[in-house]
């Protein structure tokens, strides 16, 4: 989790434990990392949508890691089955655990039964970099992009996720949206209720 507060100190990183240990980042140090890994990234492209793609490889690394964290600590290594289950445990306990508090909205889209968007009003990715204007709309949203689109396709839903900003009358910054539309190979019955397992 990146925020702040203290954690517990121990003497020895294995005498960690490893069911009930939450890790929080200084959100400087986070800022000053990430910010690092942008430009990194940008001196090594050469437009706007090749950088998007390479910090969403790297969201995508951690998306998988969190996922595989979160079902030994939470869920005594058992995964949702269910896309509507799955969903939830993103914008809850995922951007709990990564961002300190859940998503602002989890909503359907409305134009395509296979859309759904997670909403935040100031994602912390972009809450530190400025922009220069020559990089237009640029979103380094397309980092938790990419842990979205980790988690998914490692809980067995494929899917194309990508970040954008969606203008909000009367605030100077937009609000982020991960719009999230699965794969055609999810089955219709994944989407809208929940099989029995045995």
């Amino acid at each position: 989790m990146i925020g702040v507060g203290k954690a517990k100190q121990y003497a020895n990183v294995l005498d960690k434990p490893l069911s009930r240990g939450r890790q929080e980042v200084s959100l400087s140090a986070f800022a000053f990392l990430f910010s690092e890994m942008v430009q990194y990234n940008q001196t090594q492209v050469d437009n706007i949508a090749e950088l998007e793609r390479r910090l969403e490889d790297a969201g995508y690394a951690v998306g998988a890691r969190v996922l595989e964290l979160l079902c030994h600590r939470e869920k005594g290594n058992k995964r949702e089955i269910r896309l509507l289950h799955i969903l939830g445990f993103i914008h809850s306990t995922v951007w709990k655990v990564l961002f300190g508090k859940g998503a602002d909205s989890l909503e359907k889209g409305t134009e395509h039964e296979d859309e759904y968007m997670i909403s935040e009003k100031e994602l912390l990715v972009n809450r530190f970099i400025s922009i220069p204007k020559d990089m237009g709309a640029f979103n380094c949203g397309a980092f938790v992009a990419g842990i979205v689109r980790g988690v998914l396709e490692n809980a067995g839903f494929p899917a194309v996720v990508t970040a954008h900003f969606v203008p909000i009358e009367g605030q100077q910054r937009p609000r982020t949206t991960i719009l999230i539309k699965f794969a055609e190979e999810v089955p219709d019955a994944y989407m809208f209720f929940s099989p029995v397992v045995h």
